[in-house]
């Protein structure tokens, strides 16, 4: 079993045993996500995947936040930011723009990339480097504004 994935059950079984709610439901929308996955592909996801998954479940949550408010549901909002504070609690820490724009421009110079038609490589060479450490949208608009 991969160590984010024993990180992941402990943290459960303290979330129960602390009777704290709304974090156990969290954690238990990672877990059954992660084994959904495992079922459906008959794999046992490495910690490479498990983040990839956390920082998908991120994003989509930022969606819903942005949907929310708009909406004037931010008592749903709400939700959905604790719901993120506890997912990213097992993902590394985060890139600051500076170390995001430093990956970006080794991996335009190792792609050889002068027009928007060499992104893919680009954003290929990228994510391996940035996952689960920086959202992956940003990255491609400052790759998009470097390509131009």
């Amino acid at each position: 079993m991969s160590t984010l994935r024993s990180a992941l059950n402990q943290a459960t079984k303290n979330a129960m045993k602390a009777r704290e709610k709304a974090r156990l439901n969290t954690l238990r929308l990672v877990n059954a996500e992660i084994k959904r996955i495992e079922v459906d592909e008959r794999i046992e996801l490495d910690d490479t995947r498990i983040l990839a998954l956390l920082d998908k479940m991120t994003k989509q949550r930022r969606d819903s936040i942005d949907q929310y408010q708009k909406a004037g549901r931010a008592e749903l909002a709400a939700i959905e930011q604790n719901e993120i504070e506890v997912i990213q609690e097992f993902l590394p820490e985060q890139l600051n723009e500076s170390e995001i724009a430093e990956i970006v421009a080794s991996a335009i110079e190792e792609a050889g990339a002068t027009a928007m038609a060499d992104m893919g490589r680009v954003m290929a060479l990228v994510k391996p480097r940035v996952q689960g450490r920086a959202d992956m949208g940003a990255v491609s608009k400052l790759v998009r504004g470097k390509l131009v």
